[in-house]
């Protein structure tokens, strides 16, 4: 792994939360030389798994680079935060600060932006919880993730089939939609690859769906929405799902 893989790695760590700063800041901030306090604070966050090599004063007041091997960071002379890879770490909290900025602008309104009469409805147990999802017919990573959609309990579902990646994904989509049980048809389709046998040409909302996952930027499958507008792009473990949907329901 180069040195940019480390620093990618450690950016992703911060995300999920995984990386934690054993040192008070506080403290290390109250010492003189702000090299001492950043190279202690940095090599805190690291784990001690590697080592700063070096730190310089930039032209930019209070702001000092940080190399690691071939890598730059750039950290505040408190040693408060981060900027690494272009987003801004809070090293105290260990919050990626431009991650939650993107986060908060791609949010939606889960009741106003999804008009659910063009989902696929599936409940399982007391449905209490809610998830909508945007799904192609031929998409490899949602047929990983309906795997586990299909497992899970308490679960109100609503699967909008968005068909971008291949010619025959609306075809799918429509015969899916047009078959008599829906719910059944699209976790067949996903799950055992079985398409519904009809001839797809039952009214459906396949082209509304294609025109709203347009308008809310869905540009890649599964991408997924919790009841407080949180979007998540690409499958993820049902652990991490069963997490997200207690933290965001």
């Amino acid at each position: 792994m180069n040195c940019t893989m480390k620093l990618r790695t450690l950016v992703a760590a911060a995300l999920t939360g995984l990386l934690l700063l054993a040192a008070p800041v506080a403290q290390l901030a109250a010492q003189n030389d702000p090299t001492v306090t950043i190279r202690q604070v940095v090599e805190k966050w690291l784990q001690g798994r590697y080592q700063v090599d070096e730190i310089t004063q930039t032209p930019l007041k209070n702001i000092y680079e940080v190399r690691i091997g071939t890598d730059l960071m750039y950290v505040d002379s408190r040693g408060e935060f981060a900027f690494i890879e272009g987003q801004m770490i809070d090293l105290k909290s260990n919050r990626n600060l431009t991650q939650a900025r993107i986060d908060d602008l791609n949010r939606i309104n889960f009741a106003k932006d999804l008009p659910l009469e063009f989902a696929i409805k599936q409940v399982s147990g007391n449905g209490k919880r809610v998830l909508a999802v945007f799904e192609d017919p031929n998409c490899t990573y949602c047929k990983k993730l309906r795997n586990d959609l299909v497992r899970m309990k308490d679960l109100t579902l609503y699967t909008f089939a968005y068909p971008i990646l291949a010619p025959d994904s609306e075809v799918k989509a429509r015969k899916a939609w047009c078959a008599k049980d829906r719910g059944v048809a699209w976790n067949e389709l996903m799950v055992q690859g079985r398409v519904p046998e009809n001839d797809g040409s039952c009214e459906n909302p396949v082209g509304k769906i294609q025109a709203l996952g347009r308008k809310l930027n869905v540009t890649g499958t599964p991408t997924m929405f919790f009841t407080n507008g949180k979007r998540v792009p690409g499958a993820i473990s049902i652990q991490e799902l069963e997490k997200l949907l207690t933290e965001n329901s």
